[in-house]
């Protein structure tokens, strides 16, 4: 993660997540994250509650990626190396039939 401004990331280590998805309108659907961080690569001191926000397309590809804190927009930013680990996850089987269910007008 970076904060804004900042040159000298400090990658995280994801260990696992937990999804909940639902369908934002007819074009996107949200997938919000849980993030399990490994203890080799602690969060910033100032990180309360890390989450993320991937806005995916309807057909689960994952278009946006957000770092939220509690819940809301944080000064903070994935680094591709973090994005990529969240995207491989979004792509999953399990997460791509939640994305699909939640397409169909599900809640998942």
């Amino acid at each position: 993660m970076f904060r804004y401004g900042e040159d000298l990331p400090k990658e995280l280590k994801f260990t696992g997540f937990e999804v909940s998805v639902d369908k934002r309108d007819a074009q996107w659907i949200d997938a919000e994250l849980v993030i399990r961080v490994d203890a080799s690569t602690p969060l910033p001191g100032d990180v309360i509650d890390l989450t993320a926000l991937v806005v995916c397309t309807h057909a689960g590809h994952p278009i946006q990626i957000e770092a939220l804190d509690e819940g809301i927009d944080c000064e903070y930013q994935f680094t591709m190396f973090e994005k990529e680990q969240i995207e491989r996850y979004i792509r999953s089987d399990e997460v791509q039939a939640r994305i699909a269910e939640a397409a169909r007008g599900a809640r998942g």
